[in-house]
């Protein structure tokens, strides 16, 4: 899956679910703690979304304010995750 189809997906849901990121575009590096789009509950949505849309495990110690702070972060954070899950034990 590529960055661009990963971005895209994370996009469409932030869309769907929460009514700031509906009501404008949201661009790659808008800061989306700092600009109300996500709060500490919409953290636990996109979580939960992020574990069973890409197949990751996220781990309370990833629950970092700057692992969500803009799309283009969350982009790096699936792959970081999805690459420690691929790395055999």
């Amino acid at each position: 899956m590529t960055a661009d189809s990963v971005t895209s997906r994370i996009r469409t849901f932030l869309g769907e679910r929460f009514p700031s990121a509906r009501a404008r575009s949201i661009g790659d590096d808008d800061q989306l703690l700092a600009n109300g789009i996500l709060d500490s509950l919409g953290v636990l949505d996109v979580v939960a979304f992020l574990e069973q849309e890409f197949a990751i495990t996220i781990v309370d110690d990833d629950l970092l304010p700057e692992n969500f702070e803009t799309l283009r972060r969350l982009t790096s954070f699936v792959a970081e995750r999805q690459a420690v899950g691929s790395r055999p034990a």
